[in-house]
């Protein structure tokens, strides 16, 4: 046994995924999306799902943040599948457990930095938590503590994605579900985006990643590759990046053949 699956058997399973089967309809014809999905996330992982358009990713986001049920198989938060749960039940597990971060940020136009770090407390709350202090808290940990009366029209693309994130944390959520969270952003602002998921990530957050782009994927501990509703590669980053490059090497020699064949 590595030391990683050491490390990983002495951490609590926040995530387990097995034999997991989606389809939907289109009339009566059966489109089968996910092909049999498993794995488990353990605490304080800090994951990447890649995968290309069409590969599965987006469904598979929507099972684990208790979007949408599985078809077939055990999606289970915490250690409470969602299919043993009722609509209510699975709403206050998404509320209390998953913390959400978009691509198009989702912050709510009228509202303030701080009402909108606020919302996600107005259908879920712990009795634990002190909401005013720990929005003001949050807002200092993403540098925004000066923007805390600002609307987002008022708020850069950063800025915007530093908010989201401080309202996903706000109810200290067991996971924090990212889909595509740099998409909008330029270069510059993504890489601080990242810097702020690791730093997270450091301080002890799950976070699991959805994402087609591969150099946002080798910035995590461990990458899931999802291609035609399958698991193609379940890898540490290290090991993706090796991957990488023997398929670019691969591709490379399968060119130099094509081109002493056609000279």
């Amino acid at each position: 046994m590595t030391k990683n699956e050491n490390e990983h058997d002495s951490r609590k399973v926040v995530v387990e995924v097995g034999d997991v089967y989606k389809s939907y309809f289109l009339g009566h014809e059966e489109v089968p999306i996910l092909k049999g999905i498993n794995f488990k996330i353990h605490s304080g992982e800090f994951v990447s799902i890649v995968g290309p358009s069409g590969s599965g990713k987006s469904t598979l986001m929507n099972l684990l943040g208790c979007l949408d049920r599985p078809s077939k198989g055990l999606i289970a938060i915490n250690g409470q599948d969602i299919n043993q749960l009722n609509d209510n039940e699975l709403a206050r597990l998404r509320g209390m457990e998953i913390g959400f971060i978009f691509q198009q940020f989702n912050l709510v136009p009228r509202l303030t930095a701080y009402e909108n770090i606020m919302l996600p407390t107005y259908a879920s709350k712990k009795e634990s938590i002190d909401y005013p202090q720990k929005a003001k808290e949050l807002l200092k940990m993403v540098g925004l503590e000066d923007r805390m009366k600002h609307k987002p029209s008022e708020l850069s693309g950063g800025q915007s994605q530093r908010v989201a994130i401080a309202r996903a944390l706000i109810n200290d959520p067991a996971i924090l579900l990212a889909d595509e969270p740099t998409g909008n952003l330029d270069s510059k602002t993504s890489a601080e985006v990242m810097d702020y998921f690791r730093e997270l990530n450091k301080n002890g957050s799950t976070i699991i990643m959805i994402t087609h782009n591969n150099e946002l994927a080798v910035q995590t501990d461990r990458v899931i590759t999802i291609r035609d509703g399958r698991i193609t590669l379940d890898v540490p980053s290290s090991e993706f990046v090796q991957h990488m490059k023997n398929e670019q090497l691969a591709v490379m020699e399968q060119l130099a053949v094509h081109e002493t064949g056609s000279s």
